[in-house]
């Protein structure tokens, strides 16, 4: 008999990952608040549960997938929710981007019910959750990481599939990859802006960085997004604005100094009030542009 998980949150990230999981030889019991994402997962082979506690009643390894920390605790501990019927022995696994706060305690709970929950945020993209080729950070206990780390690698990228730390530790993480990414999306940016005011051509820039220290996933990815102007959403800027928010909450936590993850965060600020929250992020040197005067 095929291992049971529970998926919940069959979003642009969480849709792909779970039809992974499925390809691999996983039964799904899957819930989605809108239903049209659930029927494409039965329509593949999945079951449908009826809500987060039927799903706990179905399977011991349960994966969230959602927008924001509230919507984790709520599915959790709603009325409704999965901690209202988790088993004994259940181990979660929450991929959301939540903050590392409220993931220490969430597995705190878990842990009062004799369950275990691990902190697992991934960075990859909408592609990367399709090609199944995720990095996945993650925080929490050791032995529940041995246990499920197969269930992780059939959605990432096993090389790129970490313990962290403990619990907390998955999601911190999850704040420096997005500080990493804000800053060079941001230098991108700048550094296509000079080379049109300068007259010089700025895919051929790209092009000639990529062959050097200055080489990266941003500039490979979403510089080629800002020089075809093509902003459909891999990652939405709503959600990573979220990130921000949490990143900045976290540095003010430990009281850690970060002037250039806080002229991002103001940088997509000014991407959001421009009414461009669903563009993908690196959509960020759109506001670099018009800072420059460049159409």
């Amino acid at each position: 008999m095929p291992q049971t998980i529970g998926f919940i949150g069959l979003g642009v990230m969480g849709r792909p990952m779970a039809h992974n999981l499925l390809k691999k030889g996983y039964h799904l019991v899957v819930h989605n608040r809108s239903r049209a994402a659930a029927d494409e997962l039965v329509a593949a082979g999945a079951t449908r549960a009826s809500g987060p506690a039927d799903v706990a009643r179905h399977a011991t390894r349960i994966i969230t997938m959602l927008p924001d920390g509230p919507d984790v605790a709520l599915v959790l501990e709603g009325a409704d929710g999965v901690f209202s019927a988790i088993q004994r022995g259940s181990i979660l696994i929450d991929t959301s981007s939540i903050a590392p706060a409220v993931a220490r305690r969430l597995a705190g709970r878990a842990a009062s019910l004799g369950a275990t929950m691990l902190d697992a945020p991934v960075s990859g993209g909408e592609i990367g959750a399709v090609n199944a080729t995720l990095s996945i950070m993650v925080g929490g206990d050791q032995a529940a990481f041995d246990e499920v780390k197969p269930i992780l690698d059939a959605m990432g990228n096993p090389e790129r599939v970490v313990r962290i730390g403990e619990s907390g530790a998955g999601q911190v993480c999850k704040v420096c990859n997005q500080i990493v990414i804000g800053g060079t999306l941001a230098a991108v940016g700048e550094a296509f802006t000079l080379a049109r005011k300068a007259g010089v051509e700025p895919a051929r820039v790209r092009d000639a960085l990529l062959g050097g220290f200055a080489a990266s996933r941003v500039l490979d990815v979403h510089g080629e997004r800002m020089l075809t102007g093509n902003y459909k959403p891999g990652f939405r800027t709503r959600l990573y604005a979220k990130d921000l928010r949490i990143a900045s909450q976290t540095l003010d936590e430990h009281q850690v100094p970060a002037p250039v993850a806080a002229l991002v965060h103001q940088l997509v600020n000014a991407l959001m009030a421009a009414g461009k929250g669903d563009e993908d992020y690196a959509a960020l040197g759109t506001v670099l542009f018009d800072l420059a005067g460049i159409d």
